[in-house]
């Protein structure tokens, strides 16, 4: 549930931030407003719905306030290290990211559905999320200033 709502208050967040910027577009508007719909609201809206849908017993209030409060950092991190021109903060975001998922991925362990493709099609998320922050970290210091 805390994984849904802050999941889609951060896809609302993100349309807010691309309305307000409609007429003065930038490179960091478009790229927040993409990160904050994908990676905060998106997959985070995934995440929590696949742990509780898709494990045998959800993981208990510790272990979802860990992953919570890891997830939420680490993406304010990457966005405020990413803003400002702060690599170490926005790489130190993403290490916090991938350590929720390697949480996420133990959490996983047991796992077993009939049909077993929704458990499969969340790994490969996990999966392409966790690989996808280190190239996004990349990325993100390759931009011309």
């Amino acid at each position: 549930m805390p994984f849904g709502a802050i999941g889609v208050a951060s896809i609302v967040a993100g349309g807010l931030v691309a309305a307000a910027t409609a007429y003065t577009p930038s490179e960091h508007a478009s790229w927040v407003t993409a990160y904050l719909v994908l990676v905060v609201g998106f997959a985070q809206v995934a995440l929590g719905a696949g742990q509780g849908l898709l494990t045998p017993r959800p993981p208990g209030r510790r272990a979802i306030a860990a992953e919570l409060a890891g997830w939420n950092t680490g993406n304010g991190a990457v966005l405020a290290g990413t803003l400002l021109g702060v690599g170490w903060l926005a790489d130190a975001g993403g290490v916090l990211l991938a350590a929720v998922l390697v949480m996420v991925i133990g959490g996983m362990r047991g796992a077993v559905r009939q049909p077993g493709w929704p458990l499969h099609l969340y790994r490969a998320l996990v999966a392409l999320v966790l690989v996808s922050i280190p190239a996004g970290l990349v990325i993100g210091t390759m931009r011309p200033r």
